[in-house]
């Protein structure tokens, strides 16, 4: 995954010894040349992560099942939550230090002018698959530290960079410059350079202080501006307005109706229209504080995605 791929090379720079779980029996092309060992695997493969985590100072663990929709909600269980389960349970067996990757989509919203942080009280998230899987993650890990496990929840904000094989957040820099929607969505996010994520998942694991959480986010930006930059980066023509609450709603409803027809969901759904209209915003000021975490522009992990996906051939 995007924030996987730069931990490893994050972690290589900074001079650590590097494992890697990987599910397929080759070595990924996002992984070759990369001085790493690898154990093949899954989250529920009781005894790969008893190898993996054999002798580790510390388990790093950013797997997940992201697709933001009403449908898939067990097989989001299955990724997020069982396998988060049994993750923690083999760092805490080895008594080893885990990090384990949330998303601030498991916390609560904050809005312009007032960001949320680790303490707001949790209320209006969209109760989508990704959202509800990822709480009860966050509660599987918080339940294994009040077992005696030493471990850190970091909170990530929306992601940019390289390195982003799937493609994952960086589809929708792909998708803005391709398609040129004239409307954006009403609401907002944090956008942060992937790897200043992937050292605040260091700095966690050395400084962050047990059974605590930390939200490494970035610039709170609106949607329309967020794809007015992605647009002036690719020297295409941007959006002109918002997608207003009514017409959203009502798009949203269309495709959910189209769903309980068809049976399969669309990536456009009522869920992903609700979740843009809402304001991520997240403040990143206890991670600041604590871990030394810093973060850049905007402009710059747009930059770099772009560059990224034009020397792979994504664009």
């Amino acid at each position: 995954g995007l924030l996987g791929n730069n931990l490893v090379r994050t972690a290589l720079e900074h001079g650590a010894r590097v494992r890697a779980l990987i599910r397929s029996a080759n070595l990924p092309e996002a992984l070759h040349g990369l001085p790493i060992e690898t154990i093949r695997g899954d989250l529920d493969d009781l005894y790969a992560l008893h190898q993996a985590t054999d002798g580790v100072d510390a388990v790093l663990h950013c797997a997940g099942y992201v697709r933001i929709g009403w449908k898939e909600l067990e097989q989001a269980r299955q990724v997020n939550v069982i396998g988060t389960r049994n993750v923690a349970a083999a760092a805490h067996r080895r008594g080893v230090r885990l990090v384990h990757v949330s998303s601030v989509n498991s916390l609560a919203l904050g809005r312009p002018g007032k960001p949320a942080d680790e303490t707001t009280p949790i209320a209006d998230q969209v109760p989508c698959a990704y959202v509800v899987s990822k709480r009860e993650a966050d509660q599987v890990v918080r339940d294994e530290v009040a077992a005696g496990l030493d471990a850190v929840i970091v909170h990530p904000g929306f992601m940019l960079g390289p390195w982003d094989w799937k493609p994952s957040s960086g589809r929708m820099l792909l998708d803005v410059t391709k398609y040129r929607p004239l409307l954006a969505p009403s609401g907002g996010c944090s956008v942060v350079d992937v790897r200043h994520v992937a050292r605040g998942v260091l700095q966690a694991a050395e400084r962050g202080r047990r059974g605590e959480s930390y939200i490494l986010a970035g610039v709170d930006i609106s949607y329309l501006d967020l794809w007015k930059a992605m647009a002036r980066c690719a020297k295409v023509r941007g959006p002109i307005g918002r997608i207003g609450k009514v017409l959203g709603w009502s798009i949203g409803k269309g495709f959910d109706f189209r769903t309980r027809i068809a049976g399969a969901e669309s990536e456009i759904n009522g869920a992903a229209l609700r979740m843009g209209a809402q304001f991520h915003y997240y403040s990143s000021h206890k991670a600041q504080r604590e871990l030394g975490y810093a973060f850049g522009e905007v402009d710059d992990a747009i930059a770099a995605a772009w560059r990224w996906f034009g020397e792979y051939g994504y664009r």
